[in-house]
């Protein structure tokens, strides 16, 4: 009779969480300096019912953003990362390690680089999610593929900070779409060819990157598709110098942006 009540609350545990009943022993791990990230692993470990544990560094960086650049900047003229506490979970002992950190200078923050430095990752499944103020998952990857060559990086999340309100549903989808959650996904259509931007596109992306003061950008190509929660546009754009940086060189990067019913448009993300 023990055995049968303890397999009911199992499964009730499992169907609470909408997780596989044969899925992998499951860790959310992460760093979070201002507590966006967190938001991200909170949902991740709800959704799963899965453990979750912080990387946290032994002097805390400032939340002050401009003595957070030069600390960074510092450790990095001097090629040094700072020193961790140990983690409060045995990472043997799961299967699967979703990784989540905020990204700085393009790639995941300091912590968590040490963190991969001293951690040998080999056949573990690990799914990268991250929070930024443009963008930087597709870089932040690279590398962690590059430091992990033996691990399973699987696609990850990101999500700008000005967007936390989409965390909930965002994920849900996400994780749905890795095979971690049941449930199903209305397949996507595949984004338009790209064509050059009417007077009209023109203006909804310059909307969308309006008042973000790390994009200097102006549209020249553009492609569209339906997305689960609006329009969702592919802009082509050149990113041009800052104001007060002129000798800034150009370059090509790629903004993604949501019109979203009856609201105005917002970049959800930008690929350099």
């Amino acid at each position: 009779m023990k055995k049968l009540l303890t397999l009911a609350l199992a499964a009730t545990m499992f169907a609470a969480c909408g997780q596989k009943k044969d899925a992998p022993k499951m860790l959310v791990l992460y760093y979070s300096q201002t507590a966006n990230t967190k938001v991200v692993a909170d949902e991740i470990a709800n959704r799963l019912c899965a453990d979750i544990a912080a990387i946290e560094a032994v002097e805390p960086y400032n939340s002050d953003f401009q003595t957070t650049i030069e600390r960074c900047m510092k450790e990095c003229e001097l090629e040094v990362l700072p020193d961790i506490q140990p983690l409060t979970v045995d990472l043997a002992q799961y299967d699967v390690i979703f990784l989540g950190y905020p990204v700085w200078f393009g790639t995941y923050a300091p912590p968590v680089a040490a963190f991969l430095t001293q951690t040998d990752l080999s056949g573990k499944t690990v799914v990268p999610f991250c929070t930024f103020g443009s963008g930087g998952l597709e870089s932040s990857m690279n590398d962690l593929a590059n430091v992990q060559p033996n691990a399973d990086i699987r696609p990850g999340y990101g999500v700008r900070a000005a967007r936390l309100q989409v965390v909930p549903q965002e994920v849900e989808r996400f994780l749905i779409a890795g095979g971690f959650l049941e449930g199903e996904l209305k397949p996507l259509a595949d984004f338009t060819a790209q064509h050059p931007v009417s007077e009209e596109e023109a203006a909804v992306f310059d909307v969308a990157v309006n008042g973000y003061p790390m994009l200097h950008a102006k549209a020249v190509t553009v492609a569209s598709r339906a997305g689960y929660d609006g329009t969702e546009y592919l802009f082509v754009a050149e990113d041009l110098p800052r104001e007060g940086a002129p000798e800034m060189p150009t370059h090509e990067v790629q903004v993604y942006v949501l019109v979203a019913d009856c609201q105005a448009p917002v970049f959800t993300k930008v690929v350099r």
